[in-house]
């Protein structure tokens, strides 16, 4: 958990987290909660009070973990509450965001975890036309998301996968499929092969995604991961 939260957000000297670590990234939660089984891992934001920042520290210290029980209510079985009522005296909280954290299994060498794709090819300078016309938007950020794996049907890009988060330990799965190619197992395979060229670099592959995303979490369940948190923010 404290490799995601590094992965997920820049921090400052003492520790607070300042902005989202992608390219441009905006400014971070006013406060990060990384909750596992019988701990939980927080951040404030570097510009919270120092006073409120204990509060809440006190309140995430006292709070009670059942991570299958978190997992079971989609996140629901946290009191926001507590949270959300001390932040408020410093600004109404604006947003609140959860969603599980996976991580891989260790061996992706079974028949549940093919080597052989076929299809799923590293997209480099050489062949980055393959993500036009259907994932364009992945263009600019080939060499920001490397490795970024493609499956690739008919000559274009269907599905892709990257690293959207990136540390010296750990690299944050990011995934998108074409509208038009959705449902149709695709997700899953690509998820497979970023793994296994992230694993090549000799560091772990994480993935991470929101309560309402059932298709994300659908991929999640496919492949085969392992919850071992979940995230919780107020900004």
């Amino acid at each position: 958990m404290e490799q995601h939260v590094d992965a997920l957000y820049t921090h400052d000297g003492a520790g607070r987290i300042v902005r989202v670590r992608a390219h441009n990234g905006p400014a971070a939660p006013r406060l990060y909660l990384g909750r596992t089984d019988g701990a939980i891992v927080w951040r404030c934001r570097s510009d919270v009070d120092d006073a409120l920042c204990r509060s809440l520290s006190a309140c995430a210290d006292d709070d009670a973990i059942d991570l299958a029980a978190e997992a079971a209510s989609e996140g629901r079985a946290v009191d926001r509450e507590r949270y959300i009522g001390l932040l408020n005296r410093a600004a109404p909280v604006t947003k609140v965001w959860g969603g599980p954290a996976f991580r891989f299994p260790s061996a992706l060498t079974d028949a549940a975890w093919p080597t052989d794709l076929g299809n799923a090819s590293l997209v480099g300078d050489d062949n980055v036309e393959v993500l036009r016309p259907l994932l364009s938007a992945w263009v600019p950020d080939v060499h920001l998301t490397a490795p970024l794996m493609a499956l690739v049907v008919d000559g274009q890009a269907v599905a892709v996968c990257g690293s959207v988060r990136i540390t010296p330990h750990v690299h944050e799965a990011g995934v998108d499929t074409a509208p038009a190619f959705r449902g149709r197992g695709y997700a899953p395979r690509i998820v497979v092969a970023w793994a296994h060229a992230v694993r090549a670099l000799g560091v772990e592959p994480l993935y991470s995604t929101a309560w309402e995303n059932t298709a994300s979490r659908a991929v999640a369940r496919k492949v085969g991961l392992i919850l071992y948190g979940t995230d919780l923010s107020f900004t």
